[in-house]
């Protein structure tokens, strides 16, 4: 099972290894029965930690199908011992890391073995009764309140406890704490940066004010059951007009009023897949970014290998044109012209790039290592190779950068130029992230099983693009942490990077255990130095950090 980013097959290394082994009895055609309590608990725990990776339905997309045929044939046994420890490329030990007792591990391995219960549907009306307006539009501040720069502001989720802190950038605190939805996974800003949208795995959407003096949500609404993607309009003349949510269930495009979070049109995305034409249901939305060319949004549909763009001119009555590119696809970002989306095909091992101004493929980038995960990627003004954006990768330690300039440097548009390989055995890097005005490119590992390798920083020199110096996590952050009832867990690690408004530093977080407060490092982006380490007792299971002026003009 899987939650964080693991590879496509459930891991076939880890699982050769246990059905290898004579102790594990081999499954059969039974199916398991549960209680209704304990059918009610593991339907949670499924959609916790599993169906981002696996899929509502079961079929599988980053992570590997987990339909009853085939985890029957496995076995109760080896699948607990899956489940509780992980595998080598990627896949997050949950009994080991504390965050299933072994008992829910027990019970995990049961559900997965019977038939997916239906999941609800979402129509108009169910998401208007969950929408709120919590401060009218006109009640807003008229100008900034509270004399801080909010546009070194930084808003970080606290992903296990549902909430997002927004701290100040140049004073290194915490300005509000303010409730989310189940494990938030990106923020986005408006055009002007003033508000700031959050999409949580619940579906729930929120908009946070960052004018007030205190910053607060102001509308919420959950238009999905399970969501992963936001952004708002910027193209000219729809500045902070609209904002749109990719559902994962229902799979649907939801469009809402960018002031006010009213939902004003679904579009679903259940469609057939681009290559053998086969229908299928869950054809999530993987991302979504904002066109800078048109009034229109890039949406990377998971399932079927399409990218859409889709113009919201007309809301009512949107026009949709649809590329086909690869499966499946997820995160991704811009090249430095903004005109190009890359995007990573992680069961294929390819990056798509969409030409946002021809509006179709201009190509298909093989990366040569195993799931690429980008985040939104990096991007480098190479002396030698011109533009290139680099991807990191979950299976598989490199690191690789692709020409992305086919005016000015023909010879290395869409190939790759250089694939760097991070220290060590084995995947588990998550995000890469730079700045303009800093040397480095930083990446983490947060993912992969080796203590060691999964608890520093890799600092890449632009130029060499090689990795040229290791941030091992502040000794303070090792070793059991104590969370009652005689159970003691490790923080997994730096995860994530995110630089300050004129890329001066970079922050990174120390991901853990929602019962244990953690930290931010804060390093000076060209020295290395670590210079600050924001505490507080609510920073707990701090992941993603999104900077108003980075976010607001994509700056990677």
């Amino acid at each position: 099972m899987v939650m964080k980013k693991p590879v496509s097959k459930l891991l076939a290394l880890g699982i050769s290894m246990v059905l290898a082994n004579s102790a594990f009895a081999k499954g059969d055609s039974k199916e398991p029965t549960l209680t209704d309590k304990e059918l009610k608990d593991a339907t949670q725990i499924y959609f916790d930690r599993c169906a981002g990776c696996h899929g509502m339905l079961r079929k599988g997309a980053l992570g590997p199908s987990l339909e009853p045929k085939k985890t029957k044939a496995m076995g109760t046994a080896a699948l607990e011992h899956l489940i509780f420890n992980g595998t080598p490329g990627g896949m997050p030990g949950w009994g080991k890391s504390g965050e299933l007792t072994k008992e829910q591990t027990a019970l995990m391995a049961k559900y997965i073995q019977m038939t997916p219960p239906p999941p609800p549907e979402k129509s108009m009306a169910d998401m208007k009764k969950s929408w709120k307006v919590l401060v009218p539009v006109d009640k807003r501040p008229k100008k900034p309140e509270g004399g801080r720069n909010w546009k070194n502001y930084f808003g970080v989720i606290l992903r296990d406890v549902g909430q997002i802190a927004i701290v100040d950038g140049d004073k290194k605190e915490i300005v509000s704490i303010v409730p989310s939805g189940f494990a938030t996974h990106i923020l986005r800003t408006s055009k002007s940066g003033r508000y700031m949208y959050v999409i949580g795995r619940d579906g729930k959407a929120s908009m946070i004010d960052l004018w007030m003096k205190k910053p607060q949500n102001v509308a919420e609404i959950r238009p999905c059951n399970d969501a992963r993607s936001i952004d708002t309009s910027k193209f000219k003349g729809y500045e902070d007009k609209l904002a749109v949510v990719g559902c994962y269930w229902p799979p649907s495009i939801v469009v809402l009023d960018g002031p006010t979070l009213e939902p004003l049109k679904i579009v679903s995305t259940a469609s057939y897949t681009y290559d053998t034409g086969e229908f299928t249901r869950e054809a999530r939305v993987a991302s979504i970014v904002a066109s800078h060319h048109a009034p229109e949004w890039v949406i990377n549909v998971k399932e079927t290998g399409q990218v859409w763009l889709y113009n919201y001119e007309d809301v009512k009555n949107p026009t949709i044109s649809m590329i086909d590119a690869e499966r499946y696809l997820h995160d991704g970002g811009w090249d430095l012209s903004k005109r190009y989306f890359l995007v990573a095909a992680n069961a294929r091992n390819k990056v798509a790039v969409v030409d946002t101004v021809e509006r179709k493929l201009a190509a298909m980038v093989e990366t040569g290592a195993n799931k690429p995960h980008p985040g939104r990627g990096v991007n480098i003004d190479h002396k030698k190779y011109g533009p290139i954006w680099g991807t990191g990768h979950i299976g598989a330690n490199a690191i690789v950068f692709i020409g992305t300039d086919p005016k000015g440097h023909p010879e290395n548009a869409w190939k790759i130029v250089k694939t760097t390989k991070l220290p060590g055995n084995g995947g588990g890097n998550l995000f890469i992230k730079s700045h303009p005005n800093s040397k480095y490119i930083f990446a983490d590992r947060p993912v992969n099983p080796d203590r060691k390798l999964q608890t520093q920083i890799y600092v890449l020199d632009k130029d060499s693009l090689e990795v040229v110096k290791t941030l091992p996590m502040p000794k303070e952050f090792h070793g059991d942490f104590d969370i009652g009832g005689g159970k003691k867990v490790k923080l997994r690690g730096p995860v994530h990077f995110e630089f300050n408004a004129d890329g001066s530093e970079v922050w990174t977080s120390v991901w853990g255990h929602k019962e244990v407060p953690s930290a931010i490092l804060v390093y000076d982006s060209n020295t290395l130095k670590l210079k600050n380490v924001i505490k507080d007792d609510r920073l707990k299971t701090p992941t993603g950090k999104f900077n108003v002026t980075n976010t607001m003009d994509d700056i990677y």
